[in-house]
């Protein structure tokens, strides 16, 4: 197979999608990118090379879905690699929330990511080989900023829906690679557009990884495709709480949460 691959990236008109479209392209791969917003999503694929293919998509469809992976098909013959990337936030804690902010959270951060796991995974499995990329957050595995509420919990399941699926297909389509990827805080505008605003969260006690920007993550994920494996947080870093919490003890580490 060509180094350069066909790949995929959905919320790609903006923030960690639009960076990782430019990377990408950098290095020849061919992208096929998605987003709603037609006027952005055209702008990061005119800097993504002459092959580039930009599709308007609301991915909380499932029509949408599989259009953008027929659209694919259609110009490129096969797709390598496919990036779970759009996702939305909240600013609401849990009994704040209604039942809007639920539905709309968890269809845009979970639901799209499921209907693109069903969209091409049948592709993979008729070639025997394929990368399928769910970006998920370091609050799916840790609640350490409250407000994120639903979308934390949309992330965990998310967590849950892509090690489920990677143990379905790991025996008999070992050619078939599905990976997670768990961002911590990036400064994007993510913040900025998440439902209901993001009012000044307290950070914990204890040492808290800086803020990584865009660029690192995208070239994570980059990394993740020249070398697969099943998960990987963008920062090193939050590994590390995470083993605290989960290892040491969570009452004793939620205790030291604001």
């Amino acid at each position: 197979m060509s180094s350069n691959k066909v790949i995929v990236i959905t919320g790609a008109s903006s923030g960690i999608g639009a960076e990782l479209a430019r990377q990408l392209a950098v290095k020849g791969h061919r992208l096929v990118l998605a987003a709603r917003r037609e006027k952005e999503l055209g702008e990061v694929a005119a800097r993504s090379g002459p092959a580039a293919v930009a599709v308007v998509a609301d991915v909380r469809r499932r029509r949408d879905v599989e259009n953008l992976r027929d659209r694919a098909l259609a110009a490129c013959g096969q797709v390598d690699v496919w990036i779970n990337n759009a996702g939305r936030g909240i600013g609401k804690r849990v009994l704040e929330l209604t039942d809007e902010d639920f539905d709309e959270i968890v269809a845009v951060n979970l639901k799209s990511a499921f209907y693109g796991m069903q969209a091409i995974i049948p592709h993979f499995k008729d070639r025997g080989a394929g990368h399928l990329i769910n970006v998920s957050s370091f609050l799916g595995r840790v609640p350490l900023a409250t407000v994120r509420s639903v979308y934390s919990a949309s992330k965990a399941a998310l967590n849950s829906l892509t090690a489920n699926l990677r143990a379905d297909l790991k025996r008999e389509f070992p050619g078939i690679h599905v990976s997670l990827v768990m961002p911590g805080m990036v400064a994007t505008d993510f913040a900025k557009n998440a439902l209901g605003g993001t009012p000044p969260i307290t950070a914990p006690p204890g040492p808290i990884p800086r803020p990584q920007s865009a660029e690192e993550v995208a070239a994570a994920i980059a990394g993740l495709i020249e070398r697969p494996v099943p998960e990987i947080y963008t920062n090193p870093a939050l590994a590390d709480i995470a083993r605290r919490y989960y290892y040491d003890d969570v009452a004793a580490f939620e205790a030291g949460i604001p």
